[in-house]
């Protein structure tokens, strides 16, 4: 096993004390760097900059696609995907890739998918989608689910991790609590409390990875 530790990335300061109290620090390293890819790219990139760490995990809660993973539950990323990293146009959005200006899909790294996957077994695995603005309506939800079949959930950081991740060589991995369906906002209905606990229960198992 490598002697150093595991960077795991949260947004906000609750999603990283939800695994602060079951990590070991000698192992994992939590640290929150923000909300938003951009945040999460640059404080993600100064973090790698500051000590070796054998890989990095973007973590936190999100919104789950209805009838692809439950509140409550986790995922994890096979794949992170900037979803709005592109263009509109009259047929409809362009991703970047048709735009000839890079990749919007960068993959988790498979031996750390893996290892998460073997380490919490309901943990549905799938793409999880990074958008600067969160859905908030029916029509939204529907054109993202069409266009990615293969996304369990949306959040605002993992792309922005990724890209960190990738410009240092550090594999990179992506594991999400859901707390609410995508689709119309409605706050009233999060499960904030079913998210953090999830983690809370997922932690331990951020131990055991090689």
């Amino acid at each position: 096993m490598s002697p150093y530790p595991i960077l795991v990335v949260t947004a906000v300061n609750a999603e990283a004390e939800a695994f602060r109290e079951s990590l070991d620090p000698e192992k994992i390293v939590v640290e929150a760097v923000g909300v938003g890819p951009a945040a999460a790219a640059a404080g993600t990139a100064r973090l790698l900059t500051s000590r070796p760490y054998r890989a990095v995990i973007s973590a936190g809660i999100a919104g789950g696609f209805p009838g692809r993973a439950d509140i409550g539950g986790l995922v994890i990323a096979t794949r992170s995907i900037a979803a709005d990293l592109g263009a509109e146009s009259p047929g409809g959005f362009l991703p970047v890739e048709e735009l000839g200006f890079g990749s919007s899909v960068l993959e988790a790294d498979p031996v750390l998918v893996k290892a998460l996957r073997d380490a919490l077994p309901t943990a549905v695995p799938g793409d999880v989608l990074t958008l600067a603005t969160v859905t908030g309506t029916a029509a939204t939800t529907d054109r993202l689910a069409t266009r990615f079949p293969q996304a369990v959930a949306e959040a605002m950081e993992g792309y922005g991790v990724a890209v960190a991740a990738e410009g240092a060589g550090v594999p990179f991995a992506e594991l999400r609590a859901i707390s609410n369906p995508v689709g119309p906002r409605d706050r009233a209905a999060w499960r904030l409390a079913d998210a953090f606990a999830a983690l809370r229960t997922a932690a331990p198992a951020l131990n055991t990875l090689p």
